[in-house]
Formats: C-alpha cells, sequence, structure tokens
C-alpha cells in the first residue's frame, strides 16, 4: 500500500481538529465522555480527524508529546 502525501489540504483540515474543543479535551484528559466520542468518530466519520492522522502520525485522541496531560 502507497503511503498518502499529505498535502496543504491535509494540513488544512489537521488544523481544524488541533483547535477542536472536543478534540482538544480528549487529547488533554485521555478519559471522559469527550474521549470515548472522539475514540468512536475518528476512524471513519470526521474528515478532520483523519487529516489530523495523517499529518501528525498518530490519533486525534493520543495526547501530544511532550505535553502533560491534566
Amino acid at each position: 500500500m502507497k503511503k498518502h502525501e499529505i498535502t496543504s489540504t491535509d494540513r488544512f483540515l489537521a488544523g481544524i481538529c488541533a483547535s477542536c474543543p472536543v478534540c482538544r479535551r480528549a487529547r488533554k484528559t485521555q478519559a471522559g465522555s469527550a474521549y470515548s466520542f472522539v475514540r468512536t468518530i475518528e476512524a471513519g466519520v470526521c474528515p478532520f480527524c483523519l487529516a489530523y492522522e495523517r499529518v501528525h502520525g498518530r490519533k486525534a485522541h493520543e495526547p501530544v508529546p511532550g505535553r502533560s496531560g491534566r
């Protein structure tokens, strides 16, 4: 399978996910309803979460490396 080339559109969509209040809360807390919701929709429903994964190489609910959670 060929690796997807990251486009400017992917970066734009990933930026929306990065600023999404639900996804930010899921990345920060790693628990709760926002976390469960993002884990459920990110794989096949949300184009922003999919782009975030392509650009950053991690799922939208996974914490940002180097940042403390709570």
